[in-house]
């Protein structure tokens, strides 16, 4: 593929297939109708797929450079519920509270990702922003001011595994660049609790490996996905062979200068930035109450 100019990495140009999802003429009817289309179906299920959001031309690069950033991961591997949290002592060990299953990443921090690369192009796009404010219902998004958590690169390599969970925060934006040789599957359970109610029974029963709610996702490489993890359970399934499974974390706040907690860059990316480290002498304040 040819190198990309400013001008053309400005308006997504070869970046995005600009002809099936016109994100940069949002106020065409075309625009509108893929607004209103995206709106609709994560009204309905909380999850919205774009297949082949990127021509294939510029997924080879982008897969090239997901490939060249995979070693740069740093993997953690612990216990934990679907809450992320330490259990309750008082419930049963059947309770959802204390269900623990191995979770093991890796993820490449965004410190690692060059200005240069088609990852952060589009991560930094003022169309691609404006178009996943408008799916998502917001007026503007802003990218993480966190130097590690805002753009990332979740590498799964044979035997890690995403258990079933919740999302801390309101969306995700993600893209898978390299699908591994088997497992590794996008499974969810559609607003299977409210903010009135965690419904522990039907999420025991998911847990208990009813899957009758559950929905699993062909996603492949160049797909975009807009999730709604908050109130749906959902897991990536454990990557079988020797083909690491790749995918992009594109990470927006609501509000500008978000930065991650110091404890959560240590334990996701191995090592805090000079951000956290200050955060961590100086004590975390919030204007929001959101935990990460």
């Amino acid at each position: 593929m040819q190198a990309i100019d400013a001008a053309a990495s400005a308006s997504l140009e070869g970046l995005i297939d600009l002809s099936r999802y016109p994100i940069n003429q949002l106020d065409s009817d075309a625009g509108k109708a893929l607004v209103e289309q995206c709106r609709q179906q994560l009204n309905e299920d909380g999850c919205v797929v774009l297949k082949n959001f990127v021509p294939q031309e510029a997924l080879e690069v982008l897969e090239r450079e997901t490939e060249r950033l995979s070693p740069d991961a740093h993997y953690n591997q612990t216990e934990t519920n679907p809450y992320n949290n330490a259990g309750d002592e008082t419930r049963p060990a059947s309770h959802p509270l204390n269900r623990f299953d191995d979770r093991t990443n890796g993820f490449v921090a965004g410190d690692r990702i060059d200005h240069d690369t088609i990852l952060r192009q589009v991560y930094q796009n003022p169309d691609f922003q404006r178009f996943v404010a408008s799916v998502v219902g917001m007026d503007e998004i802003h990218p993480y001011a966190d130097p590690l958590a805002d753009l990332v690169v979740n590498v799964l390599r044979e035997g890690c595994q995403h258990p079933w969970h919740y999302d801390t925060n309101q969306f995700i934006v993600t893209m898978m660049t390299r699908r591994s040789h088997g497992g590794g599957t996008f499974e969810y359970v559609p607003g299977i609790r409210n903010p009135e109610s965690e419904n522990f029974e039907q999420v025991q029963q998911v847990l208990d490996g009813d899957h009758s709610r559950v929905r699993s996702l062909d996603l492949q490489p160049g797909d975009l996905q807009v999730f709604f993890g908050r109130y749906s359970l959902h897991r990536v399934t454990p990557v079988q062979g020797e083909r690491e499974r790749h995918t992009v974390i594109f990470a927006y706040a609501s509000e500008p200068g978000f930065i991650g907690r110091p404890e959560r860059a240590q334990r996701i990316f191995g090592r805090m930035a000079p951000i956290h480290e200050r955060l961590l002498a100086e004590g975390m304040q919030r204007s929001d109450k959101l935990v990460d």
